[in-house]
């Protein structure tokens, strides 16, 4: 049985039997890779549902939904990270998330499970020699059968979209 032990930046770390900490992770896919995040950074995840664009907002922001009152914006992580679109589904589900403050929507093709992965198995970023940005990735988690893509959300929008995002729930609240 694992005991917690101490809360270190927003991932909750606790001690297995051995003395390796062990990340909490929800898992989801983007095209033929799995991703992960700290569990602790999503609230929800829900189907998809009707989502209104917003004019003049950059091409990976899909709109705002309402939930339960509250304006969310919605991102399209697919285009975020530069890859083929993809129309939305019966698996696609949008995962509410708090990403520097800002409570938001990120659209997934699927989401796969919560995960317990001692961090030791976490490697840094390769360097890649791509125009994707690998700033927002934590490190790749090798399990026996597959590679996982650990993200790090705050850094994925940038100052400037970060101030975006809140003009543009401002104006339709």
């Amino acid at each position: 049985m694992s005991e917690l032990v101490a809360v270190s930046g927003t991932t909750e770390v606790m001690k297995s039997s051995g003395s390796d900490a062990i990340l909490q992770l929800v898992t989801f896919t983007l095209g033929n890779e799995e991703y992960a995040v700290d569990i602790l950074k999503v609230q929800e995840i829900n189907r998809m549902k009707e989502i209104t664009r917003v004019p003049n907002s950059p091409p990976y922001v899909e709109g705002v939904i309402n939930l339960r009152g509250k304006v969310i914006p919605v991102v399209n992580l697919r285009k975020k990270f530069g890859l083929a679109e993809k129309e939305n589904d019966e698996q696609s589900r949008i995962m509410i998330m708090d990403i520097q403050g800002i409570t938001m929507g990120l659209v997934v093709d699927s989401v796969s499970e919560v995960l317990r992965v001692p961090s030791n198995i976490v490697e840094p970023t390769p360097p890649m020699a791509s125009d994707i940005s690998t700033e927002f990735i934590k490190g790749i988690a090798k399990l026996e059968d597959r590679l996982i893509i650990l993200l790090d959300m705050d850094r994925l929008l940038g100052k400037a979209e970060e101030t975006m995002m809140l003009e543009a729930v401002k104006a339709i609240e």
